[in-house]
This record gives structure tokens, sequence and C-alpha cells, in this order.
């Protein structure tokens, strides 16, 4: 998901009528008067902001900066030849290209020749308003502001959900209005929530997508990367080069309904059962992030969900319980899932859209260096930003919240057999030549693996052979099974970002 790829032009809500500037209102001061401090009009933007200056609070800022979020910046000094750099940032989608959207339609040049417009006076009369009440500065991007007021308390506006459905509804796409209804329940910071770039489904989903034989899959080579699923013992890759450009397959895979998401930003693929509550809920891309991770929807009631926890956040559903089942899935290679999977199936490059499907074409930049799109509130340097980790939500065996665990995926690869306790729970991870990780519960048997035989199973310390498949680990008798245990690559920075409690393991 990425800020490159959609540019829209809104002009409705500076035009809004604006009662009550000029005017000391008692509580929170009216939401047009945040829509009226961006207008194109210098007299009644003035007369907004020395309002809202009377009615401050820090508190208040969100709103500000998604105002200032679709306001493309006026481009960046050029720094003189031997001087230092002029406060670039070094995340976030306000970095200087001039890519944003333009929200206002205020595109004509107010300077000829500077590359000056209304746009961008509208941008930095907002953030000089801002500096004036906060009596902070921050550099060119507003990254410092968004780590700033995420250090606040979150005492948001009371019509603060609605605010930001009337600024992305209006000028992005009128259904993102539909994700923020007035009094919104939430359970995360609707300040954290971000556009990302699109619209909504603005990267279009795949509905059950065309599948081949591995025979058939010519296109694919054994070294590409592919995400393998086996749902009651049907097998299916979804080839990385292929699922980039949609980021989420409304699937059918042994006989069940399946939607398989995949954050790009975060590198986490996840597929779960589309039934949830005795329902089968139909998905969609919301074209928001929540610390950089993707924000899904469900079309029948329009809530925000997780994708990294499978429930929904903001919206009608928040507090019903429901909860998506996940699947297993594995990062590995073409050649070693077939290998392994002679029977699978595969997508097919017809999916009915004109994309690059070539390896390593979707998201080129993004993947080749460690630098982010969108700030996230907290990062850790134990890792590269970028850096791959197994991870998973270990439930305690006596009940109680999950402990978040991640595991070095560069560990993994040189300790292909890692024995570890979380919680009160003995889990193994397995991880095949081709750095394939999987999961496995000890429960009660204090098994110990050393090493793999001649043949590729596994051989513990006694002597005894197990096999591997993707739902258990069993000894070659069948006498013992150790069930599959779901977890998922991810990115380091995406993970913590959200679970800043996790026990990082394999360093």
């Amino acid at each position: 998901m990425t800020r490159h790829v959609v540019t829209v032009v809104a002009v409705w809500f500076v035009l809004i009528a604006v009662p009550t500037v000029g005017a000391q209102v008692a509580g929170p001061p009216p939401l047009d008067l945040f829509f009226a401090a961006a207008s194109s009009d210098n007299g009644v933007a003035k007369a907004a902001l020395d309002t809202l200056a009377g009615q401050w609070r820090d508190s208040y800022t969100p709103m500000i900066i998604d105002l200032a979020r679709l306001l493309r910046p006026a481009p960046r000094p050029t720094a003189p030849s031997g001087s230092a750099d002029l406060g670039q940032p070094t995340d976030g989608p306000d970095d200087g290209d001039d890519s944003g959207v333009r929200s206002l339609g205020a595109e004509q040049a107010a300077a000829p020749g500077t590359g000056v417009t209304r746009e961008s006076m509208i941008r930095s009369r907002l953030i000089a308003f801002l500096e004036k009440q906060t009596r902070r500065r921050f550099d060119l991007s507003l990254n410092g502001w968004r780590a700033w007021m995420w250090s606040l308390p979150y005492e948001p506006h009371p019509e603060y959900a609605r605010f930001k459905g009337m600024v992305y509804g209006g000028s992005i796409d009128q259904r993102m209005q539909r994700f923020f209804p007035p009094g919104a329940k939430s359970v995360i910071r609707l300040d954290e929530i971000d556009w990302g770039g699109v619209t909504v489904n603005g990267i279009p989903p795949l509905y059950y997508p065309k599948v081949l034989g591995a025979a058939q899959a010519r296109y694919l080579r054994d070294s590409n990367i592919v995400f393998g699923v086996v749902v009651n013992g049907e097998a299916r890759a979804y080839p990385k080069r292929v699922l980039a450009w949609h980021e989420m397959a409304i699937d059918q895979l042994g006989g069940a309904e399946i939607t398989v998401v995949y954050c790009t930003l975060c590198g986490t693929v996840i597929p779960y059962d589309s039934v949830v509550g005795g329902k089968r809920r139909g998905f969609g891309t919301s074209g928001l992030l929540y610390r950089s991770n993707k924000l899904m929807f469900d079309e029948e009631t329009m809530s925000l969900w997780s994708t990294l926890e499978g429930q929904p956040v903001v919206g009608p559903l928040v507090g019903s319980g429901l909860r998506l089942t996940a699947y297993a899935a594995v990062t590995t290679t073409w050649g070693e899932w077939r290998a392994e999977h002679p029977d699978t199936t595969v997508l097919s490059l017809e999916t009915g859209h004109q994309r690059d499907y070539s390896e390593g074409a979707a998201y080129r930049d993004y993947f080749s260096n460690d630098r982010l799109y969108f700030e996230v509130p907290k990062k850790d340097g134990r890792l590269r930003n970028k850096a791959e980790v197994l991870v998973m939500q270990v439930r305690p065996a006596a009940g109680g919240v999950p402990q978040p665990v991640a595991i070095d995926a560069n560990f993994l690869r040189r300790t292909p057999v890692f024995h570890f306790e979380v919680a009160g729970r003995r889990l193994v991870v397995v991880t095949s030549p081709k750095g394939a990780n999987r999961v496995y519960a000890q429960g009660t048997h204090e098994v110990v693996f050393q090493a793999r035989s001649v043949a590729g199973d596994l051989v513990d310390t006694a002597g005894r052979r197990w096999q591997q498949d993707e739902n258990q680990l069993k000894l070659a008798d069948g006498s013992v099974a150790l069930p599959r245990y779901v977890a998922q690559r991810a990115f380091w920075f995406g993970w913590y970002a959200q679970y800043p409690q996790t026990l990082l393991l394999g360093r």
C-alpha cells in the first residue's frame, strides 16, 4: 500500500458554510472551524484560526495534521553546496516528494517560478498555527508532529471520528466516510489511522483467482517466493510476485471460504477463515493503515478490522467478540513447496488485471532498503526495521493474555531446530533448508530434536524418526503427533509497532 498510486481532487469541504467563525462557543469547537482553517480564503481561515486559538487543546492537533496531511507541501529549499541538509525526514509519507493528494483544489501558483502553491501555503498556515499554539517546532515533514501527538494522552475531540470520516470521505473516497460514523466505537487511537495512498479497494483484491496445476505453472522459477497454505488437505501456493499487487485474495480451498491477507508494508501474510460467528464475511482493502499495518473492512457493516489480529477495531462490530480463525501459512520457495506438495495448485497470471508480475517488480524500492513509508509510534533498534522475524501469539497454558513472540529469521536459518518455552507452553520451530519455518506445540511431550535423517525426517535424542507436514509433526509409527502452531513471517518494525511488549528470541 503506497501513496504513489492515486491523486484525488476534492474541494467540497473548503466551501462549507462557517456560521461559528468569530464566535466563542462553549465546549469543544465545532468541526466547521477546522475545515474553515483550511480555506483558500485567507480572511475566512484567519477568523477560524483566531476562534480555534481561544478554545485550543493540544489534543486537537491530530485534526490539523489530518488536514495538512492531504495538502501538497512546497518543494524543500536546496542546500547550497557544502552545507548541511535542511532537516530531511527519515520516514513517512510526507517525505518531500510531491505526489501527495491535492485535496483542496488550490492548485494555482501563489508565487510563479517558486513552486509554492496556494495548497502549500494553506499547509504552511496550518503548521504555523500549531507551532504557535503548542510552542513546538519540528522538521519539514509531519513525522515530528505525529510522534509528539501520539505521546499525549488520547483525549480526542468528541466528534473526531466524524471529522476523520468527513476529511477522508470528502477528499479521497466518499466510501471512507462510512468507516467513521459519528460516535464510532474504537479500540485503537483514531489519530494513528493514516491514509495509505489508495482509494477503497484501490489495490484490487483477487476474487476466486484462477489456479494452475504445478506442472502448468511455467512462469514460476524454483527460487521464486511463495506463501503456502493447506486447508483440509488441499494445498495452494500464492506467489509473492502476484499477491503483492493485490494484498488480498478471496478464495475457496479445501471446501472452506478463506481470505488471504498480505500486508506488504509489514511483510505479513495471514490466511483467515472467512466464516465468523456463523456468517461468511466479505472483506476488502480500506486504503487505511494503523501503525503501518493494513486495515481491512467487512462489506456488511463497513467495520475496520486489524489484519494482524483478525478482529474489528473500529465500527459497529467492535465489542462483538468476533475474531477470525487463522490458518497456518509458510513462506518458502516454489521449488521447495512443489517438491513437498506435488498436487498443489498455484495462482495463474490471468488475474483480470494488467500488472508486471515478474519476480520482485512489486514494491521493489520498498523491499530494497530499510526505510519506512509511514511513521510508527515505537521502534526497536535490536533488529533492522525490515528484518524478517517469525511471529506468533502464545496463549498461556493456564489462560490469560497472549504473549507476543518474535524470532529472528536469520537465527532460525542457522538453527534448523529451535526449542523454546513461553507462557508455560513448550514449542519447537523447524526450519527447512530453504528457510521455511513451521512451529509445533509439544504439549507435555518431552522431546528434543537434534537432526534430520537421510530421508529428511527429524530425529530425536532417542533415535526416533518424526515426519513433518503442514498440520503436525508425528512419530513415524503415528503414536504421537505434535500439532502445528499458527505463526507467520513479518517485518520487525511492523510487529513491534503493534506489540511493543513482544518477547524477541534468537539474538
